[in-house]
């Protein structure tokens, strides 16, 4: 009986182990999507603000503050904004009321569309062809479907 027990255990190890993953080969194919969308995003900062008392200074210090600004534009549009928000009331009444946004992420593939003064601001325009993003993208990392199993 201890046999015949040993011998079935030993035949249901051997069929369980014929079915491994390592008894096929699985080929990819890259998909690209269907549509590809293109973002857009204004900057936008002020003139007189900038910390120069030079002119020439502060139109270059605002023309870098506007394309930060669009710059964060593009990462909220792609990776949307954090919000935290806290309230507290005091009496029955509202006391303090906060709220807090953040934005993280990495642009890549954006450019510059238009950068110039206008009046008392200096405006930066940007554009992001997630066409351009997925090429890069594939050059670092490539998406992929399954296109054959072949099993041994």
């Amino acid at each position: 009986m201890k046999a015949m027990i040993r011998c079935a255990a030993v035949m249901l190890l051997v069929a369980l182990s014929g079915c491994s993953a390592q008894d096929r080969y699985v080929q990819y194919e890259t998909e690209a999507p269907e549509t590809f969308p293109t973002l857009t995003a204004v900057g936008y900062a002020t003139l007189a603000n900038q910390p120069s008392s030079d002119p020439a200074q502060r139109v270059l210090m605002a023309m870098q503050a506007s394309k930060i600004a669009a710059y964060r534009e593009l990462a909220e549009q792609v990776y949307g904004q954090h919000l935290a928000a806290s309230s507290q009331v005091s009496d029955w009444m509202l006391s303090d009321d906060e709220i807090k946004t953040s934005v993280s992420g990495v642009i890549r593939g954006a450019k510059v569309v238009k950068s110039y003064p206008a009046g008392e601001h200096y405006v930066t325009e940007l554009e992001l062809d997630f066409e351009q993003v997925w090429a890069l993208y594939q050059q670092q990392n490539r998406s992929q479907k399954v296109k054959e199993i072949t099993y041994f």
